[in-house]
């Protein structure tokens, strides 16, 4: 036993006996702060040099303006699709024909409705004026025309149901239905895209806020073609993400975008950026 653990023992301190062996010889341990000690935490490191803001390139995600999924309006079946995945069509084309049969009987119906009813209403203008009708009797047979009026109108709308139409000039994107199958009210038929207007969307540091803008030029490295493209900021965002301290902007492309497609990911610089 060396004279350490003796004037140990006789001192009564049983901790004594805990003490590494580097506490006799060698190098002492490093001191831990009270501070930190007692919080049961550990001190903190000074901080980075390299952060966010030090980023040279961005990430960007290229996306359409116009991008849209369009449903059924009617339950009914297919008759025909007429474009297909990657075909382009221009606006007012008819994407999707229902079959109509149905439909349409009841639309020649209503109008044959309708007919009846006007001249059943001339018929009380004529008498009226004869001294044979009254004047409920012109009334009622016009209110009867005029709703036989409304039911052909719900007929001709139900009618234009029968048709899909492209909204905008575009390129379809995905099918999600086939010609011959049933579709109920509300099912997606397909997804289509406008490629004439593309955006690009990044996040970049909230410390850029001071100087970037809308009309700031961007250049934008696609990952799938290798080549750059020229843009410009088009939208800043209004608020700032909390937790990454970042901020979304939009750019749009200058000149032609006929090779780019939504969904290309590249990389983004700002050659008017700070240093």
């Amino acid at each position: 036993m060396n004279r350490n653990s003796i004037l140990c023992l006789l001192a009564g301190l049983y901790t004594c006996a805990s003490v590494p062996a580097f506490a006799q010889s060698g190098p002492a341990p490093a001191v831990v702060p009270a501070a930190s000690a007692a919080a049961g935490t550990p001190p903190a490191l000074p901080p980075s040099s390299a952060g966010p803001s030090d980023a040279k390139d961005i990430s960007a995600l290229v996306g359409a303006e116009d991008d849209a999924t369009l449903s059924s309006q009617m339950a009914g079946r297919i008759r025909t699709i007429r474009y297909g995945i990657g075909q382009p069509f221009p606006a007012g084309a008819v994407l999707v024909e229902f079959d109509c049969a149905e439909q349409e009987a009841r639309l020649q119906s209503a109008q044959a409705e309708l007919l009846g009813m006007r001249e059943t209403h001339l018929t009380k203008l004529r008498l009226q004026g004869l001294g044979a009708a009254g004047e409920l009797e012109v009334t009622m047979a016009a209110a009867a025309a005029e709703k036989a009026k409304s039911q052909v109108r719900q007929q001709e709308v139900q009618m234009a149901f029968c048709k899909v139409k492209a909204p905008y000039p575009g390129r379809v994107a995905r099918l999600r239905a086939k010609a011959h199958e049933n579709v109920a009210l509300g099912q997606p038929l397909m997804e289509i895209v406008a490629n004439a207007k593309l955006k690009v969307s990044m996040h970049v540091p909230s410390s850029w806020i001071g100087w970037i803008k809308p009309g700031t030029p961007v250049s934008i490295r696609l990952a799938e073609t290798g080549q750059e493209h020229p843009a410009k900021v088009s939208k800043v965002n209004s608020r700032v993400d909390g937790v990454s301290q970042s901020i979304e902007i939009e750019a749009r492309f200058d000149g032609k975008t006929g090779t780019i497609l939504p969904g290309m990911i590249g990389a983004a610089q700002f050659p008017t950026r700070p240093n």
